[in-house]
């Protein structure tokens, strides 16, 4: 699709804690709904490793005393899905008003916009992608609280294996849309971070969760440096979808939100444990 030339930030920020994250996520949304800030990509990571849950899933589904063991930490998105352990990872966020036309109209028909800008990222780093239209495996009637186990109708595969998770949140009229790029490391140790019934059936969404994700490293036979992650997306995203990317930071106004949406959301057990 043909876009006219438009402008949009580029932020990239060192690796920081999950509440954080989320919050700045939020801030830079309202401020952009609210025409005070331009469309904004912004490039992340997390420290330490967080568990983050789907909007809706419930906080049961936590082994904390891993977490409590490991380190990690734990925070709830606003967007929706599973379970995602964000480590070894480039993290993308979309943030931009509803009537920009890369993302306008609804939410596949938005994710299919971006996930061409998406999949070119992916092939210049030397991989093969695809973009699911139709969920897999959506007759499984199987609990999963794990993200990357199972392809659904907003991700990207590489030989039929999750690569990009992507989840949407709108809110007035701006939407954000972020997900993760596994760049190397175990997928599996997400399986520790969450309660089942029993060992067996642990080790079967181990095994189910290697036959359905993958990785970076995984597919190449080596892990892209974050520099060279970074330039993928950030060229990426200027030439397929006619970009001007202007490098940035927060305002002061989205510093001073993000930082009241981290403690009184967050990191507040009111919004982890809602549920």
């Amino acid at each position: 699709m043909d876009y006219q030339k438009s402008t949009w930030r580029l932020i990239e920020h060192p690796p920081a804690q999950g509440a954080w994250n989320m919050a700045v996520d939020e801030a830079i949304l309202e401020s952009v709904y609210n025409n005070q800030s331009l469309p904004t990509l912004r490039l992340y990571a997390w420290q330490p490793a967080c568990l983050s849950l789907g909007h809706a899933q419930p906080f049961a589904e936590v082994n904390t005393q891993v977490l409590v063991a490991q380190g990690w930490d734990v925070v709830r998105r606003p967007t929706g899905g599973r379970a995602i352990l964000h480590v070894d990872e480039l993290t993308y966020s979309v943030i931009a008003p509803q009537s920009e036309p890369r993302v306008k109209g609804g939410v596949l028909e938005s994710y299919l916009r971006l996930s061409e800008a998406l999949l070119e990222a992916l092939r210049s780093l030397g991989l093969n992608p695809q973009a699911n239209e139709k969920a897999a495996n959506s007759n499984s009637k199987a609990p999963n609280p794990v993200c990357f186990e199972v392809p659904s109708n907003y991700e990207i595969t590489v030989k039929g294996k999750k690569l990009i998770g992507s989840a949407q949140a709108r809110r007035k009229d701006g939407l954000l849309q972020h997900g993760a790029l596994p760049l190397y490391g175990d997928l599996t140790r997400i399986i520790s971070a969450l309660k089942f019934p029993d060992a067996a059936a642990q080790s079967e969404a181990q095994a189910r969760l290697l036959d359905h994700a993958t990785t970076v490293e995984r597919e190449l036979g080596q892990a892209p440096t974050w520099a060279q992650a970074i330039h993928a997306f950030h060229d990426a995203f200027q030439r397929v979808l006619n970009l001007e990317l202007q490098p940035a930071q927060l305002t002061e106004q989205e510093i001073h939100r993000a930082q009241e949406l981290m403690h009184e959301k967050y990191a507040h057990p009111s919004w982890t444990e809602r549920i």
